[in-house]
């Protein structure tokens, strides 16, 4: 048992993000941004790597496969796949994966701000984007509840 231990790689750098190695593959993939359990299949299955076998077991060169993988995975699924149908300054189909998702979803976030659209002004205020109900739940401050009249 001590020498399996000692063969598996607790973390597994893939695309500057850090895997858990002690994770099956497809587990160990999802923690990617951008990238979930459908996408993790996909990419186990075109890099033909056993996606139930534990990251930190795989040799280097299914690790490499891998990561060749993730970095031409846009181009292996349809457009309604993609996690951005259609880019904001190009117009094409692109899916983005790790800390570029973070920074992208940040400027489109701005950029709604700039322009003083509905959602940015709600992003400003810090109130609900997406049509949620605002009357009984999200409420922020000290004060919750409904003040009682008194006779």
């Amino acid at each position: 048992m001590a020498q399996e231990d000692q063969e598996i790689n607790y973390f597994v750098r893939v695309l500057n993000t850090d895997l858990d190695g002690t994770k099956s593959v497809i587990v160990a993939l999802t923690g990617i941004k951008g990238v979930g359990r459908h996408a993790a299949q996909i990419i186990a299955k075109a890099a033909e790597v056993p996606k139930h076998e534990l990251m930190g077991k795989l040799d280097e060169a299914s690790v490499d496969r891998i990561r060749e993988v993730v970095n031409t995975y846009a181009d292996r699924i349809p457009v309604w796949m993609t996690n951005r149908p259609k880019d904001v300054y190009t117009g094409t189909p692109k899916h983005i994966l790790g800390t570029d998702l973070a920074l992208i979803n940040e400027d489109d976030i701005n950029i709604l701000k700039k322009i003083r659209a509905y959602r940015g002004i709600r992003h400003e205020t810090g109130q609900k984007v997406r049509g949620q109900r605002t009357k009984s739940t999200g409420r922020t401050g000290l004060i919750v509840g409904v003040k009682r009249k008194t006779t």
